[in-house]
Formats: structure tokens, sequence, C-alpha cells
């Protein structure tokens, strides 16, 4: 990871083009200025909490001065493999379809560096309560609205295709079962987790597929000024299943919700697409059927994500979130169990040999989803 004065470097040389009035956007390569030269632009400049990723978030507050207003800002530091191209072509298509998220004030993709508009630190997390949810969750969905009307054709995102759901699936096999529980991978999982990956994968492929933030939760919705909702992290976006999005809102690995509240949600939502032509007609059962299996793919390769955050990254913190998605796992399994084969089988060993592991464990707890 390079040294914090380069990006240092970088920001006072963006900050020296910046228009006396806010929120004009400006993009210059990066040139090393001089020592002098950065003194010229005073800025305080300090690391700040930042994702599961390896970028690095810094706050930039530039005083008032004669010549600029105060202003705050968020340089970011992105090694190569976070797909700082991405970011801005998402960003950027975002933008233009109305869906708030943080200006840009410059960039230099090559170098992975960013100077972005500061949204502050209020994620949507913390507020939500039983009697504010249901106007956030309104206006998170109405989001999703947005992005499911963006032209699959103009939109220029890789597909979210099978070989891409079953890699993050296998996540669980690779680091959830032997790394963190000390599990054997046995041919019997094997076999039962390969035919439940092939009915989620095709349960996935088989939705109508539109854009798709891809982890579009209470931690990457920013509150912002007027009570405005902001969509950050946004730089692994895909055209895939319709019901991606509103599930990872709606069981959420941070937050949950009774199910009652969740499908109220959902199919208000469904209903809004299929008046909106954003949606051909379909049932309510098999709506709620793609939403659950979808979830299903999503918490099983969230159990190795979090798994490896922990052993390989050194953030055990998502350790502590484990208990709420398996209890998500767990629901559904019990659900579909009883109609589809796959999910039997495999409901048996996760019960078996998977849970009774999980329940030793330090971070483990029980959650009883309503």
């Amino acid at each position: 990871m390079r040294e914090p004065s380069v990006l240092k470097a970088w920001v006072s040389a963006q900050i020296a083009t910046l228009p006396k009035s806010d929120g004009l956007k400006s993009s210059q390569p990066f040139n090393l200025k001089t020592q002098e030269q950065e003194q010229e632009h005073e800025f305080s400049f300090s690391l700040i909490a930042g994702d599961a990723s390896p970028r690095k978030y810094y706050r930039v507050l530039v005083p008032l001065t004669g010549a600029f207003p105060a202003r705050n800002l968020i340089a970011v530091d992105a090694p190569s493999s976070e797909k700082t191209p991405e970011f801005l072509h998402i960003r950027q298509l975002f933008e233009t379809e109305s869906i708030r998220v943080p200006a840009l004030i410059a960039a230099d993709a090559e170098a992975g560096f960013l100077l972005l508009e500061d949204l502050g630190d209020d994620v949507l997390l913390p507020v939500l309560s039983e009697h504010s949810a249901g106007a956030w969750y309104a206006m998170a969905l109405n989001a999703l609205n947005q992005l499911a009307a963006i032209p699959n054709a103009t939109a220029a995102l890789p597909l979210y295709d099978a070989t891409k759901l079953q890699t993050e699936l296998d996540l669980f096999r690779d680091w959830f079962v032997p790394k963190l529980l000390g599990i054997s991978w046995t041919t019997a999982f094997e076999q039962s987790f390969s035919d439940l990956s092939r009915c989620l994968v095709d349960n996935a492929i088989q939705q109508p597929q539109v854009v798709v933030h891809r982890d579009f939760h209470s931690r990457n919705l920013m509150v912002v000024q007027n009570e405005e909702l902001a969509v950050i992290d946004f730089q692994d976006a895909v055209l895939g299943p319709i019901t991606y999005d509103p599930v990872s809102l709606l069981k959420d690995c941070y937050v949950h919700w009774p199910r009652r509240q969740q499908l109220s949600w959902l199919l208000d939502h469904k209903r809004l697409l299929t008046e909106q032509h954003r949606l051909e007609a379909v049932g309510d059962n098999t709506f709620v059927m793609w939403f659950d299996l979808m979830g299903l793919q999503r918490h099983i390769k969230v159990l190795g994500i979090f798994a490896r955050l922990s052993l390989r990254d050194g953030k055990p913190a998502y350790l502590n979130d484990l208990p709420l998605v398996l209890a998500y796992v767990e629901e559904v399994l019990a659900i579909y169990a009883p109609s589809i084969d796959a999910v039997a089988a495999f409901r048996t060993l996760f019960d078996e040999q998977v849970l009774p592991v999980c329940q030793h464990q330090s971070w483990y707890r029980q959650v009883k989803l309503t």
C-alpha cells in the first residue's frame, strides 16, 4: 500500500484547480507537487473507517480562505483490484438516472485516486426503527425501481452469470466450512452442495435481469441533507436477478425485520415494478420464491465472505454478524425443504453437521426470526 503522502500530494494538486464555488467537478492527471506548492493549499487529511475492502478513505477539510469556501471532501486510495474505472462508470450511470451518489470532484483512474463529495458519517442502519423503517425503505426501494428502469443495453455492465454466482457460493465451501469451522468437506457435502447450487443458480438466471447494485443494504445507504438517501459502494454493479437488491435490503445482514413486514415491502415493490412495466406479470408466490432462494444464495455466499474477512483480512468483527446470516439460511431451508429436494438434502447436512459446530464458536448466539 502506498504512503498516505502520495495521495495527499495528489489531493493538494486537485484542490489547486478547484473553482471558488462548490460542486463543480474537475479531473486532473496525477502530478506530484513540490512541498512548497502543497503548502499553498492547506487542508487537514485524516484516515476514517473504511469498509470490507482494502480501499482507504481520508476526510479532507479545506478551511475557509480568501480564495475558497470551506468544504469537506473524501479522498480515496484504491488498489488496482478495487475497480476504480468501474466505480467511475457506474457513478456516472446512476447520477444520470437521478440516483443520489457522491459528486465527483477529481479522479485518476490509473492511480486509483478519487476525490469525492463528503456525504458525512450517517449510514441508514442506526436511524432505522420500527416507526421510521417504512419511510426509509420506501425511499430505498424507489431507488431500486430507478435502477430497474435503466435499459440493460445502455448500462454497459457485466452479466451476473452462472459462473459468477457459483464462484460466490464456493466461498462457503472454501472458507466457512473447512477454514472457519474446521469441518472436513466430504463427498456427501460436495454432492448436496452441488445440487443446491444448481437450484439456486437456476433460480437467479430465470428471473428478469436488471441493473443490480449487488450490496444494497443499510450500511451502503447514507442519510444526507433533507433526509435524502444516497447510494455508495456500487463499483460491483451488474446485470442480474430482479430480486437480488431487494433481498440485500430486506434481509439485511446487519438488521432483521419480521418476515411479514419483509414480504409486505417486497410485494409493494413488485406491484410498482409491474405497474411501471418494469416487470411482466408474475404471481406473488413465484416472486417470493425468487426472493427467498436468491437470499439463500446471497447468505451462503456471505457466510464465506465473513469467514474470509476474519481469517485472511484480519477483520474478525464480521464474525459477530454471522448468527443473523445463519438464521436467514435456516429459515429458507425450512420453508422450501418440503417442496425442493435439493434444499431438503442440504438442510439435513447443514442441521446435522454445520450448526452443531457453529453453536460451539465464540461468536455464536441464537437468533430467532419472527
